[in-house]
């Protein structure tokens, strides 16, 4: 996982993003994790070469015009990877391989395109489909068998470098 002369590079996935804009949570939880991300954030992110996708842009201009608006400053000047046909035929036989449900056919898409664009990590907060230890195991073997290494699924807060 050591790049030589670079930075290591981070797909951030939607929740990331999500986490920035929103305003505090009253969860316990959600307002760690919001706090967590926050600090990664200003902390660590000038650590690592940054990535969101065509998706993630799709993604976050969803709901509120103005929490869209806050989403959408964030990720402003940050690379935008994009779908292409890999990228797709990953993300189907993360489908079909049962490695992601049907009904999380987006959540396989930011796997694919993470792995597809050779990421070394795909930051994170959704423990359902994406970072979900019932799941990693099977996502790592489909990607494989497809020619492409996984990237390290993990919150920021694995990512902290504490």
């Amino acid at each position: 996982m050591v790049r030589t002369g670079r930075k290591l590079r981070v797909y951030l996935e939607t929740t990331i993003i999500s986490y920035l804009a929103a305003r505090p949570s009253r969860d316990l939880v959600t307002a760690a994790h919001q706090q967590v991300t926050a600090d990664w954030w200003r902390d660590r992110r000038a650590l690592f070469e940054v990535f969101v996708s065509g998706l993630v842009l799709e993604e976050l201009r969803r709901g509120d015009p103005d929490a869209a608006d806050r989403r959408k400053a964030i990720i402003d000047g940050i690379a935008v990877l994009g779908l292409g046909e890999p990228v797709g035929r990953l993300a189907h036989d993360l489908v079909e391989q049962k490695a992601i449900p049907q009904s999380a056919a987006a959540d396989a898409l930011h796997v694919a395109v993470a792995a597809v664009h050779q990421m070394d990590f795909l930051m994170t907060w959704n423990c359902t489909h994406i970072n979900n230890a019932q799941m990693i195991s099977r996502i790592r073997k489909i990607c494989e068998m497809s020619g492409f290494e996984c990237p390290v699924i993990c919150t920021p807060e694995e990512l902290s470098g504490v």
